[in-house]
């Protein structure tokens, strides 16, 4: 139970648009909440780290405001949280190395190389930057377009472009590590 609980809730994470777009033409604002409610729940139960929790916490915090309010935006704003929160977590790792992604590196490669190194810390900047632009297409969607709209970019075309940064990152790392196997 303890690795579905973690398996599921990012399952739940992926799928929050599409079931918060289905669920908001069936069911009023506040009852929708309820599901963003106990994901906050268990993230907060499952995680002992603090970013984590405040993620929890705004999750709460998004969910209470649907529920008193009776709106949508809140919920539509979820996205933008879990960007906030992993644009931190690569950001405090750029401050505080080792970044996020020299850590996930040296799991492959323990005795990462300075050039190594410099490469993640690059890549780790360039994910920066997408947290950035999808955080503010979330709160573009949320603030100013249709449900479908912010259905369709936060539920499918965010993970496209997710996917084209890791396959292009992959592609980059290959020549780059060629090149340093033949310099």
């Amino acid at each position: 139970m303890k690795r579905l609980r973690p398996a599921l809730l990012g399952l739940l994470s992926l799928a929050y648009p599409l079931l918060v777009y289905y669920g908001l033409g069936r069911f009023e604002p506040r009852w929708m909440a309820l599901p963003l409610a106990g994901m906050a729940v268990v993230r907060a139960v499952a995680t002992r780290e603090r970013v984590w929790l405040a993620a929890a916490a705004g999750a709460l915090v998004l969910a209470a405001a649907s529920m008193l309010g009776n709106h949508a935006l809140p919920l539509k704003l979820y996205p933008v949280l879990v960007n906030t929160m992993l644009l931190t977590v690569f950001a405090t790792s750029l401050a505080w190395p080792p970044s996020v992604i020299e850590r996930l590196a040296r799991l492959r490669e323990p005795e990462l190389p300075p050039s190594g190194v410099a490469y993640t810390r690059r890549v780790t900047q360039v994910w920066c930057g997408f947290f950035v632009f999808n955080g503010g297409m979330a709160l573009a969607t949320a603030l100013w377009a249709s449900d479908a709209t912010w259905a369709l970019y936060n539920g499918l075309l965010s993970y496209g472009l997710m996917g084209l940064l890791f396959a292009g990152e992959w592609v980059v790392r290959r020549r780059v590590r060629a090149s340093h196997a033949h310099g």
